[in-house]
Parts: structure tokens; C-alpha cells; sequence
């Protein structure tokens, strides 16, 4: 009987099971970025994330092929509030990446949150009530897929989290379905299959590529590398950080943060060399790159023909190996420039110049390895948004994908992205914008949460207008940089040639865009309106991880955490000292 017990009783019904205030789709870097700024910024606990694979980690859950790795140095390559010092090497390796994403995971208790083996199928947003449906299927085979296959879940704002690099492009190659042997994407990798002894074939020569194929090359028989078209390599100059190093960052902070500002200099200079083909920069990178090749492949003035590109650097990504060309100078390397006509059940049919298959034996294979990328152009796939007056996404977006400052779209209220279009980088960490972009999104959730605790609904979407200004503006900056070169294609524009995915400036001025909401970028419904009333902006602030103060400020605050550090082990040793002086 109620009240009848003699300690206190909790209700037992698991209300929120379909409903929360904020939905996040994705547990990788952005998701869980935004997740840990909704606690400390909006004290907001009543949230979901909601995440397809078993593991946190997105891109580099998925990701676990061989040599996988970052292209970002590791010291750049982590939350500006959660660096770490204790990086092994340069650059960092997945597994060392996926360690570091799971103690911050478990650190600020984001698992209570997260529904795994939970894929998001549609989303719809409600008009009437002001609110997001969004569409949940389980995993086959997983338990809780037992008692529910599928359910939906009510939300006030719903933010996307699933990057541009989730969904794996497979090539468009007549009769790959019909290859006998084994075949597998980059980015879903079977480790099960001993690659000893076999004859691989490599389809693709991106950056993935380029670290898969220096690893397999140890153990394989022989690999084929099927290039479409060379790519400008710099090198990467990867090493271990020593013990002490490590010991420095993590007892010296200043260091650490010294180190961390001039990378973050360092990267953003980078960015002239590849929004211009034709500065100083650029020029740097085609001599890396042709002194590197020369010198692991000297005297092959034909292969050095077939690996030097013909579009300026940023046109395709930049790839940083030091490993690269050393493997294709192996004896059991092949370098395959020719085009590939089909898959047959064995191999490949490679084409001639006339277009007809070649004369002879054409090449069998054990394994096809396609290191083919992602479905990048195709933002959210295969998530089904609609939005207000029952407008679809993929009608929004009929003629590219596009959103205010990379992160809110035209009637889609209260949506908000992460990752989203036009905020890749060709020259710095992806982290440094994510943060920014957490951080816009928060202020705009706040006052969604401020008008539901007075019992109001609120929705925002930007206005078409604005959009629109912020589009042309940065396309016009896009049309006339390297990313544009017609003399190659890349996973930054769509089929019709429009620079979906990439950035047009600086991390530096893309953070400044972010540091404020105008609110007069927005639409504003609901009974929750009052809330903004009269208000014009919402300063949200930046990160300022660029140098700002000089080596000898650091050296005073360097000298302080000696201090400090010395200070507590003192004290937390003073016991034992007193007790050597006893004696």
C-alpha cells in the first residue's frame, strides 16, 4: 500500500525512457563534447545520446585497420578542458585515441547517458507540440532488441553528432558483388582474416590508404595499389615522446600549453598553402613531397610521372606519411595506375588506353581492400529529417547541403549539427572547431530549457535569408581556392561541383563567428518567446589556444607549478619526512 513502507519510495515507471530534453545522435568526439558542455554549462541532465556501434568513440571506434592513425599531432588532438599529457608518440594511434576518448567518457559519467546498438532511422519534428520524434532502431541480436525492436523518442531539441566520415563508400566497380574472395572496407576491417601470404589488391591511394598499406605490405605476398589519382605526401616525422617529455607536460601545464599554441600557430599557417596553390606554402609542399619521393624511389623518373599530381595542394587532402613511398619501393609493391574496367570472381580487368581490356593475364587476387572513403556529401545519411510544415531535408538540401555557420538549417527548429557542412579543415584539428560549435549549440539550447521550466515551448529555426548570406559569402571565398581546382575531384564537393564539406577561413575566424548567437538570425515560436525578449545576443566565447603570452610569461607560471607541485608533495609526504628526522 502506498505511503505504508517506512523508507522512502521511488516511482517505478522509467518515464524518460522515451522522452528528455535534449537528443544527441552520435557518441564520438562532437556528441561527446556536447554532452559534457550541456552539464557544465547548462546543468542539464536530462538528455540522451544515442549511438549506433557498442563503443564511444565514432570514427575511430569504427575505424581499426591497420596503421590507423591521426594526421594531427596528439598534443592538438584532444578537448582544449581535457588535454593529455601522456601521448606516446607525435601522432597519435587509434588505439591510444579510442583509450583517451573512453577515460573522458568515464570521467565526466557520459555512459549513464548513452544508449548503445541504438540507430536513429527518422526524426520528425511536431508542430503542435513543438517537439522532435525521433525514430530508434535496436540492433538485431542485442538484448534489449528483445523487448523492443524499435521505439520513439520525444525531445525539445535534437542535435546531430554524426560527422561526415561515418558511412563507408564502397567503389562503383561492375561486379564487385561478384568477387569470390575476401573483401572489406577500411573502415569496418576484420582482423580475423590473416593477411600471410596473400595477394591484396588496395583500391584507393587517399590517407587511409597510405597508412594501410605500408602495414600490410609486411606480411602480404604481394599488394597492388589501384591509384586513380596521386596525391601531394609530406612528410609526417613521427616519433615517440620520451618519458620525461611526457612527465614535463603533465607537472609543468605551462609547457604543455606552449607546446599545444604552437602547433595550433604552426597549423593555421598551413592554411594558406592549401586555400592558395600558388603561395609560398604550397610551394613548400610540392618540394616535401617531390624530395621525399625522390629519395625512396631514386632514379624512376617514371614512377615519379605517375605519383606527382597535376592540381595544386588542398585540392584532394593532403596526406602526411613518412612510410608511403618507402612501401611502394618494395619488391612486393605494385603501383597500378591503369583503370580498372571490373571486378571479376578472381581479380580485376584492368583497361587500356584505348578503353578495352589489356592483353594477358589480367591480376588475381585473395583480397580487395577498398580504402574508398566515406559518403561525405551525404550529410545525416541515412537519417530521414523533416521539419516544419512537413519540409524534408533532402528537399532543403536538393541542390547541396548548406546550414548557418555550419550548424543550423532552415525549418528544421531547434536542430542544431556538429561537424556539419562547410566545417572540414584541410589544415587543423577538427577538435577546434567542434568545441566552438558545442558551445554555440548550448547557448542556444538554454533558453529551449528555460522556457520548458516555465512550463513554455520555444522553437527557433534560422532564417532563410541568413542562411543564404552566410552561404555565398563563404562560397565565394571557396569558388577561388585550391578546394575549386578542376583538375581533380575530391570528397569535398558534391557531383556538381559545389564545396559542401570544407571550411573557407581560419579555425581562428571560424571560432570568432561562433563566439556570440544573434538572435536575429533566428525565427523565434512558441509561448517560450518572452524568454529572449528584447534580447539582441548571447556571447558564447572562444577558446584562445593560439600564443598569447610570451616564453617568459611561461617561464614565471612554469616556475609557479614547480611551486605548487613541489608544495603538495610536501604536504602530502610531511608524515614521512618528519619521521627521517626522528630517527
Amino acid at each position: 500500500m502506498g505511503g505504508t513502507k517506512p523508507w522512502p519510495e521511488v516511482p517505478v515507471g522509467n518515464k524518460d525512457h522515451t522522452n528528455a530534453t535534449v537528443v544527441i545522435i552520435g557518441a564520438g568526439i562532437s556528441g561527446m563534447c556536447t554532452a559534457i558542455d550541456l552539464i557544465k554549462r547548462n546543468n542539464c541532465h536530462n538528455f540522451i545520446i544515442l549511438e549506433k556501434s557498442s563503443g564511444i568513440g565514432g570514427t575511430w571506434h569504427d575505424n581499426k585497420y591497420p596503421g590507423c592513425c591521426c594526421d594531427v599531432w596528439s598534443m592538438l588532438y584532444s578537448y582544449s578542458f581535457e588535454q593529455n599529457a601522456d601521448w606516446t608518440r607525435e601522432y597519435p594511434g587509434q588505439e591510444e585515441i579510442l583509450e583517451y576518448l573512453i577515460s573522458t567518457a568515464q570521467k565526466y559519467n557520459l555512459y549513464k547517458y548513452i544508449r548503445f546498438n541504438t540507430s536513429v532511422e527518422e526524426a520528425v519534428w511536431d508542430d503542435q507540440e513543438h517537439k522532435w520524434k525521433t525514430k530508434v532502431k535496436l540492433s538485431p541480436g542485442s538484448k534489449d532488441s528483445e523487448y523492443i525492436p524499435e521505439y520513439t523518442i520525444s525531445s525539445d531539441f535534437l542535435v546531430s553528432a554524426v560527422g561526415q566520415l561515418n558511412s563507408p563508400k564502397y567503389p562503383d566497380i561492375p561486379g564487385l558483388e561478384d568477387f569470390k574472395g575476401k573483401k572489406m572496407h577500411s573502415a569496418r576491417w576484420d582482423w580475423s582474416y590473416d593477411l600471410t601470404g596473400k595477394r591484396i589488391a588496395v583500391i584507393g591511394n587517399g590517407a587511409t590508404a597510405a597508412q594501410i598499406i605500408p602495414e600490410i605490405a609486411k606480411v602480404a605476398k604481394h599488394v597492388t595499389v589501384h591509384q586513380r589519382t596521386p596525391n601531394w605526401v609530406i612528410p609526417r616525422f613521427d616519433a615517440p615522446i620520451p618519458a620525461y617529455k611526457r612527465a614535463l607536460y603533465k607537472y609543468l601545464p605551462p609547457v604543455r600549453w606552449r607546446v599545444r599554441a604552437g602547433q595550433m600557430d604552426f597549423r593555421e599557417s598551413f592554411y594558406d598553402a592549401v586555400i592558395d596553390g600558388q603561395s609560398p606554402f604550397a610551394g613548400d609542399i610540392r618540394s616535401m613531397c617531390t624530395n621525399q619521393m625522390h629519395a625512396a624511389l631514386p632514379d624512376q623518373p617514371e614512377l615519379w610521372e605517375k605519383l606527382t599530381p597535376k592540381y595544386n595542394p588542398g585540392c584532394k587532402r593532403i596526406i602526411i606519411s613518412d612510410d608511403y613511398y618507402p612501401a611502394l619501393a618494395l619488391p612486393n609493391v605494385t603501383l597500378e595506375t591503369r583503370p580498372i574496367g571490373r571486378v571479376t570472381e578472381s581479380g580485376i580487368e584492368l583497361l587500356g588506353g584505348d578503353g578495352h581490356p589489356v592483353a594477358g593475364e589480367q591480376p588475381t587476387y585473395d583480397l580487395l581492400v577498398c580504402a574508398t572513403g566515406f559518403k561525405t556529401v551525404d550529410f545525416m545519411h541515412p537519417i530521414a529529417l523533416t521539419g516544419t510544415g512537413g519540409r524534408k531535408l533532402k528537399d532543403i538540401w536538393a541542390d547541396g547541403a548548406q546550414a548557418l555557420n555550419g550548424v543550423v538549417v532552415e525549418d528544421l527548429p531547434n536542430f542544431a549539427m556538429l561537424y556539419g557542412p562547410n566545417t572540414n579543415l584541410g589544415h587543423n584539428s577538427i577538435i577546434l572547431m567542434i568545441e566552438s560549435q558545442s558551445r554555440y549549440i548550448n547557448a542556444l539550447i538554454a533558453p529551449v530549457l528555460e522556457a520548458r521550466m516555465q512550463g513554455d515551448k520555444l522553437s527557433m529555426t534560422p532564417k532563410k535569408r541568413r542562411v543564404e548570406e552566410y552561404n555565398g559569402k563563404i562560397q565565394k571565398i571557396l569558388n577561388n581556392s585550391s578546394f575549386a581546382d578542376p583538375n581533380c575531384n575530391s570528397w569535398y564537393k558534391n557531383d556538381a561541383g559545389l564545396i559542401t564539406n570544407n571550411w573557407s577561413g581560419t579555425v581562428i575566424e571560424y571560432q570568432e563567428n561562433l563566439s556570440k548567437v544573434d538572435w536575429d538570425d533566428f525565427e523565434l515560436h512558441g509561448s517560450g518567446k518572452e524568454v529572449l525578449q528584447g534580447k539582441k545576443q548571447t556571447k558564447v566565447g572562444r577558446v584562445h589556444e593560439e600564443t598569447m603570452v610570451s616564453d617568459r610569461t611561461l617561464a614565471v607560471m612554469s616556475v609557479l607549478s614547480v611551486t605548487l607541485v613541489a608544495a603538495g608533495w610536501l604536504a602530502r609526504n610531511s608524515r614521512y619526512i618528519s619521521s627521517l628526522r626522528i630517527r
